[in-house]
Formats: C-alpha cells, structure tokens, sequence
C-alpha cells in the first residue's frame, strides 16, 4: 500500500501541486468491477482546497489516472453502515450517493479518520459521520496546523498512518560497541552460554550502579520532577491560548474565503463586461447606418449627379451592414434581428424606387430618340445613342448593388431595358434599310412602300416587278435568257451584255459607276451598323457588369462554313438559350435588342441581287471583311454572329450567280445564218473576270473566287467546244481558235495565279485550232503536182533509189514539166486571193485574227512550195526542172493582197 501511495502521489497528485494524506482500495458495492483508489487530498497553495479523488488503474497500462475529484465541502455525510462490527462498507453523500466497499476495515477507519481530521480542520464540523464509532472519533487528537509534515511522502500527524513495526538497522555506534564486547569474549562464538552469564553479571553490576547513583541524586530529581509539573502546566495554558486562538482564525479563514470566491466572481464579472461590451461594439460599428446614407436611400435625387453619388454610397454602406458576417449568437439578438428588418426594408424601398426611375429613363430616352429620325431619314446614317449611354452609366455601380441584392428587379430592368430599345432600334434600323434601298435604286420617296413589303416568295416577285417597271432600268424576266441565240457580230456586245448578270440588266444602265455607287452604299449601311452593335454591347457590359470572355480558341461560327450544303444557323428571332455565363447574357441581349438587323440586311442584300447579280462580289468581299474584323474582337459576339449568318447568304448568292452563269453557257443557241465569232459566255467571263479581280484585290476570301474561276473556266472550255460542234456557218476551228485566244488572252492580260494551266490548255488549244484551220483551208492549192509528187514518194517508199524515179514512165521528167506548166504564177495569185476572201467571212472582226491566219497559210505554202523543191532537187538532179514562180512570188503575191482588202 506504501509504494502505491508513493507512486500515486508521484505521477497524480504532485504534477497538480496537492498532497495525498490518505488512500484506501475500493470497489462500488453490489458490482463486480476492477477496483479502485478514493484519496484524499490537500493543495499545496493557499486558499488549500481539500478534495477526495478517485483514481483507477488504466486498462491500457499499469498507470494510473486521474477519474473524478469531489471537493470535501460538497461532502454532506459519512456513513461507515456499523458503528460495532467491522463492516468494509461505506457510504460518501456527494451531490449523490456513492456505495463503496473497501479491501480491510482497517483502511476504511483510517479513511474515515482522515476525513474526520480534515473536517475538523478545515470545515468546522459540516459533515456528518454516521454510524461512525464514537470512540474512535474521541480517541483521535486535533489536527494542527504545525502537526502536518510538508514532505510528499509525510502524511496527517496524530497516528492516522497504520502502526506497523518495522525493522529497524543498528547505528555504526551500536554496531562498533557488539564489536568490543564481543573481542572481549573470544569464547562467545564457541559457548554462548559462557557469554550470556559474563553479559548478566555486568548487567546486574551497571543495573547497581545505577540505582546507587540514583538514590544519591533523588533530591535533584524531586527538583526535577517539580520543574516538569510546572512547563505540564505552562504547556496547558499554552495549549488553551492556542485553542482559542484557533477558533478565532478559524472564522477569519472562513470570512477570507468567502473573499477569495468574491473576489473570483468579480474578476469573472470584469471578464464578462469586457467580452460583452466587444461585442457591443463590433454590433454598433458594423450595423449602424447614418442618417445621411438613410436619408438618400429615402428620399435621394436619382435624376442629378450628386444625388447619384449619395445614393450610391449609401447603397453600398448598406450592402456592407448586410453582409457583415455575424458572430455566433448574434442572429438570436433581438436589436439584431430588428436592425437587419430595417436594412431589408430599406433595401427593398430603393430598389423600387431605382427601378421605377430607370424604368421612366428607358421610356423617356425611346420618345427622345424619336424625334431625331426625322433628320436622320435623308441621310444614311444611324442616331448616335451615346448621349443616352453616357447618362445611363451614372447609375452602372446601383446597378452592380441591384444585382447583387435584388436580382429579380435587376432581371425585370433587363427586359424593359431590352423592350423599350428594340422598338426603338427596330424603327431606327427600318428607317435607316430604307434610305439606303432608295439610293440603291433610285425609286422616289412614294415608291418606297415596294421595298418594305414583308420578304415572302410571293411578295419579293410582286417587289421585283415593281422596281423593274419604276426605276426604269429593270428589263424582262430571267426565263428570256432561255431563248437567246448568237446573233450577228454588230448586235453580239448588247447581247453579251443582256447575258452579264442573272438581274437581266443591261450594260448601258449598269455601269461601272453604278456598281461603284452601291459599293459605296453597302459598305456605308454595314459601317453605320458594326460601331452601333459594338458601342451598345460595351454599354450593355458596363451598364449591367456582365463579363465580356473572351471565345475560346476553335470557336465555330456559320461564316466558317459558307461551302456547306446546308446552314444550321439559330434564327435571331426565335427563343434564346439558356443562359449558361455572363457572355450568353450579352448575346441574348444584343440579340433581342437587334433582332431586325439580319433580316434587313438579307432584304438589302437580295434586292442588291436583283438589281444586278455582280453585286453579290462587291457584298462577299465587303462582308467577308466586317466579318474578320469582328472575330479578331470577340468570335462570339453578337456581331459577328449575326454578320457571320448574313455572310452565309451573300456566299449564297454569289454561288448561286456562279451556277447561273455556267447555267446560261449551257442554253446558249447558234444562230444558223451569222458566223460565231466571241462567245457570249466568254465575253462575260472576260468582264466578270476584270470586275472580280479589281473588287478580290488584297481580299480575305480570295479562295471562293478562286473556286468560282475554276468552275467557271471549266464550263467556258466546254461549251465552247459544244458550240463549236453545234456550229454550220463558222467552221468548227474557227470557232475554237477565237474563243480560245480571246480566253487566253484575257488570261494573260489579268494574270490570275489559279489559273495559269487554264491559261497554258488555252494557247495550246488557240495554237492546234489555228494549224488545223489553216491546213483545212489551205488545202492543196497545187493539187496536181501535188499528186504527182505523192506518187514520186510513194516509189521511194517502194525501194526505188530517188535518182531512179525519172526513168518510171508516169513519173519522167516531161510528165513533171507537163503538171508545173499548169501552175503559173497568174493562176496561184487568184487562187491565195480567193483563199484570203474566204478567210475573211469566216473569221470576226473583234478579235482581229485575219492576219495571224493569213501569215500562217503563207508559211505553211512557202513549207509546201520547199518540200516540192527539195523533192525535184533529189530525184530528178540535173534535169533543169524548175518550178513557174518563186518564193519572193508567193511573199509577194500575199502581201499585195493583203493590202489590196
């Protein structure tokens, strides 16, 4: 029990600054449980504080640790159960009962001793013991203060340890005295009997000596005895002086306690008021509003700059009380809960009145803005809005504070916002369409009811034979293109011209100033439109702070797919999707607000068609440009969406001015009675060639033209090979010839990289035609010598030495004077002369062949005059033979015609 004890107050009680004065080993009673140790305790430090703890052996370890304490002035009573038997069993009255059951009665009493002590000490009998041996209690002295040892291993004085006698070491003094006695006794190893006798003699003599000596000194012990009777009575005194002492500083302890736990509560207390009045203060600093700032949410001026500025201040610092972030249990405060009401109503009583101002706003900023279209409806520009803008960005930081506090106002401002301006965009952009349809066609202001009917098959036919009849430069439909036919060389330029575009047009009324003017138009219409879009998305982005992100690389948009069959594009007018970010936010904006702007450009757009088809170059290259410039900005904006569908028409149209054109090459019909010359189809490739390049230069799409050259080229090549078959009047390589160096030439003279092998098949095909043609009506001019000469090469061909052909009899030499006799130099003049009249029907005048033809019939005669030459050389040598007329003849000859026509 000892070294429990030591250890006990070693590991537990020491580290906390107590004693342990007491121990004893239980077990709760009735339960079958590991046992335990109830110990009491004192602290080391003043006020001492006097407990009982229980402690329990750890289930991990053979530790021991600290389960519950009981101050001993919660203690109401002891009862021990048997105040005569020896009972183990012992009741302790805490705030509740504990039964206990200790190993030994012995440790019991002690417990309940120590307790008693402690009582008496430091209590003043506030427990009751009961059932508690009455003698026991008698028999035990007062506790003082001064019997109570300090060491940790001391315990109460007074005998409340058990009385154990323990076995006690000899002194080094003791054991040096058994050593000289037993020196002396050499013998009293070997005969301890011998030993024990000498040692009771010399005990008898020292026990003789001693009473002599006192009996001698009995008067100085009566002395003595006197002396230790009168300090026995001083020592009572003394003691009784304590007692009382005693009991007057036990009141003083009680008194200085209640002090201690007083001064406890108001340092307590001090705490407290500190933590509340922080919290006071955190409350007041952070949920108090000023006046002012209520006064301009209630009553501010939302119309003028400084109102504006007050109540954005205000609507801030109201937004920071709001959002203050509470402390736990503030919620619960009724001034809390009261104050965050009034904020609720405030904020719910100025956005209204924000909302219903900026509402007013919208409507009043839709009547202003009307009554400036009047003089915007002569000119082609749109209503600046930026005066509008600029006043609206006054209120962007209340509508931040909207935003983020009353969303559903702000989602309501957005939509009358998105009404009010698209009516009033919607008539603007109308009116705007229709200025600019005016100048394109050049109808009066009466006849500008045509262009605004609504854009239905029906109504676009009823719309074009309006313009034809008022503009005055509309001709017949499109189904005359069907009939036409090739027409004599002096009417072939106004019918190239009437086949120049799919309008039916004609070259007189569209000109190149024409076509230069709707350029200029066009390109007016999409500049005024492209800063209106631009200027109100970063309004629409500033006014209701939407992030503008910026497209993510590979975005796709309907302009980057023109060559597609079918166009997948989301109508403007239809529902929105839902709004995934701030970004599909701005688009669903400008796309209702806008809403009229695709529309009335494929309106513009179509009637540009109409009025002439090689518009659709000028709207590609236009269009394609806007549009690059838009996705350089945002690729998903609202304006390059919408410039990227319109652009899916224009390329449309311009496919489809592509098709028609190879179409009407395919109709085209020969005249029967005139000769060909130009090709209408090539005339117009040649003009739409020229128009193209002056228009594609330095483009961004110049690989659609490219394509519609390769597709227009190869249906020029084969149709004019299908006319040239089809042909009677014109010889078929006459045909070719022409056409093909018309197209080469024009080829040469514009320089079109895509089509430099069109170029090289073209002379190759003008280089073949012209030889076929000139050996086709060259033919045999000296047809019998010709023969005969055939027949010369035909011996040879046979075996025969050439020297040896003059001695075949249908081949001597009087035979051949005979055949060149008949070839006079009169008779081949007239023959080259009607040569040179039957070339000049046959070819035209506009390509001004007649003497590229003519040259090369007489090289190619000077080529037959040559060979005929070397042949009588060879094979009749030495004969004299000699042709009737010369080389310098035939040049001659051929120049005097020449310049005779």
């Amino acid at each position: 029990m000892t070294a429990i004890k030591h250890a006990l107050q070693r590991d537990i009680f020491t580290p906390n600054d107590e004693r342990l004065l007491s121990i004893v080993n239980v077990c709760k009673a009735g339960k079958k449980k590991k046992n335990c140790f109830l110990c009491a305790t004192v602290t080391t430090e003043r006020p001492v504080q006097v407990k009982v703890v229980k402690v329990k052996k750890s289930d991990k370890g053979d530790f021991y640790k600290r389960q519950i304490a009981w101050a001993l002035r919660d203690l109401a009573v002891v009862d021990a159960k048997d105040a005569i038997k020896e009972n183990p069993e012992f009741d302790l009255h805490f705030e509740k009962i504990y039964k206990w059951v200790a190993s030994s009665t012995a440790e019991k009493n002690a417990f309940i001793s120590c307790i008693w002590k402690l009582n008496q000490r430091y209590l003043r009998k506030k427990i009751d013991f009961v059932n508690v041996s009455s003698q026991l209690l008698e028999e035990l002295p007062k506790v003082t203060e001064e019997s109570v040892p300090s060491g940790e291993n001391q315990s109460v004085a007074g005998g409340d340890e058990e009385a154990v006698d323990e076995y006690q070491e000899l002194n080094a003094r003791e054991e040096q005295d058994i050593e000289i006695i037993m020196e002396g006794c050499e013998y009293a190893i070997s005969n301890a009997e011998a030993f024990a006798e000498r040692l009771s003699r010399e005990l008898q003599v020292l026990d003789g000596a001693n009473i002599q000596s006192i009996m001698a000194s009995e008067k100085q012990v009566n002395i003595l005895m006197k002396l230790l009777d009168e300090a026995l009575q001083e020592v009572d005194q003394i003691e009784f002086k304590l007692s009382s002492y005693e009991e007057m500083l036990q009141s003083v302890k009680e008194q200085m306690d209640q002090i201690s736990e007083s001064n406890h509560l108001i340092h307590l207390s001090n705490t407290n008021n500190v933590k509340l009045l922080s919290e006071i203060e955190f409350l007041v600093n952070h949920m108090d509003l000023a006046k002012g700032h209520i006064k301009a949410l209630q009553e501010g001026d939302l119309a003028s700059s400084r109102g504006i500025e007050a109540c954005t201040n205000a609507a801030d610092a109201l937004l920071q009380c709001m959002n203050v972030a509470l402390r736990p249990g503030h919620d619960m405060l009724l001034a809390v809960k009261q104050q965050q009401q009034r904020f609720s109503d405030l904020r719910e009583h100025f956005a209204r009145r924000l909302a219903s101002h900026l509402n007013n706003v919208f409507v009043q900023q839709g009547h202003d803005q009307s009554s400036t279209l009047a003089q915007h409806s002569i000119e082609l520009t749109l209503p600046n809005h930026h005066p509008f803008h600029r006043d609206l960005l006054r209120y962007a930081k209340l509508m931040e504070w909207l935003k983020s506090t009353d969303y559903g106002k702000y989602e309501g401002l957005t939509k009358n916002y998105m009404d009010y301006l698209s009516r009033l965009y919607e008539r603007e952009i109308k009116d705007f369409f229709e200025v600019a349809k005016i100048k394109m066609t050049g109808t009066t202001k009466e006849s500008k009811k045509f262009a605004t009917l609504p854009r239905k098959e029906s109504a676009v036919k009823q719309e074009t034979e309006s313009l034809h009849g008022s503009s005055g430069k509309l001709t017949g439909s499109t189904s005359s293109l069907n009939k036409l036919s090739v027409q004599p060389s002096g009417n072939r330029r106004s019918q190239s011209s009437s086949l120049l575009d799919m309008g039916n047009m004609s070259t007189s009324d569209l000109d190149v100033a024409d076509r230069t003017k709707f350029d200029k138009i066009f390109e007016q219409v999409l500049s005024e439109l492209e800063p209106l879009c631009l200027a109100e998305q970063d309004f629409i982005s500033k006014f209701f702070k939407l992030q503008q992100h910026q497209s993510m690389p590979g975005t796709v948009t309907e302009a980057d797919d023109l060559d597609g069959g079918t166009s997948s594009k989301q109508h403007i007018s239809g529902t929105p999707l839902p709004v995934s970010s701030e970004k599909d936010m701005i688009r669903q904006m400008m796309t209702k607000i806008f809403r009229c702007i695709e529309p009335e450009l494929n309106n513009l757009i179509a009637l540009g068609d109409k009025i002439d088809s090689f518009n659709s170059l000028y709207m590609l290259v236009k269009m394609s440009h806007h549009v690059w410039t838009a996705q350089n900005v945002d690729p998903a904006s609202f304006l390059s969406t919408t410039l990227g569908n319109v652009l899916v028409t224009v390329k449309r149209n311009f496919d489809k001015c592509i098709s028609n054109q190879i179409r009407q090459m395919e109709e085209v019909k020969i005249s029967k009675k005139s000769k060909v010359g130009i090709l209408p189809f090539v005339a117009e490739f040649e003009e739409f060639a020229g128009l193209a390049e002056s228009i594609f230069k330095n483009a961004e799409r110049r690989g659609d033209l490219d394509k519609a050259y390769t597709k227009l080229i190869r249906g020029v090549f084969v149709n004019v090979e299908k006319v040239a078959n089809e042909s009677q009047k014109t010889p078929r390589d006459v045909v070719m010839m022409e056409n093909f160096h018309h197209i080469f030439a024009t080829l040469s003279r514009l320089k079109i990289s895509c089509l430099e092998a069109e170029k090289k098949e073209a002379k190759q095909k003008y280089t073949d035609h012209l030889q076929s043609y000139v050996i086709y009506s060259l033919g045999q001019p000296l047809e019998k010598l010709n023969h005969f000469f055939e027949g010369v090469e035909a011996r040879v061909a046979q075996g025969i030495r050439e020297e040896e052909v003059s001695y075949q009899l249908a081949f001597n030499k009087q035979e051949l004077r005979k055949v060149i006799k008949e070839y006079p130099g009169k008779e081949v003049k007239k023959g080259l002369d009607n040569l040179y009249k039957k070339v000049d029907k046959h070819l035209c005048e506009e390509e001004n062949l007649l003497q590229v033809v003519w040259h090369s019939m007489q090289d190619e005669f000077i080529r037959q005059y040559k060979h005929f030459e070397g042949l009588i050389a060879r094979c009749y040598p030495g004969s004299g033979v000699t042709m009737e007329f010369t080389i310098q003849d035939i040049l001659d000859y051929c120049s005097s015609i020449a310049q005779s026509h």
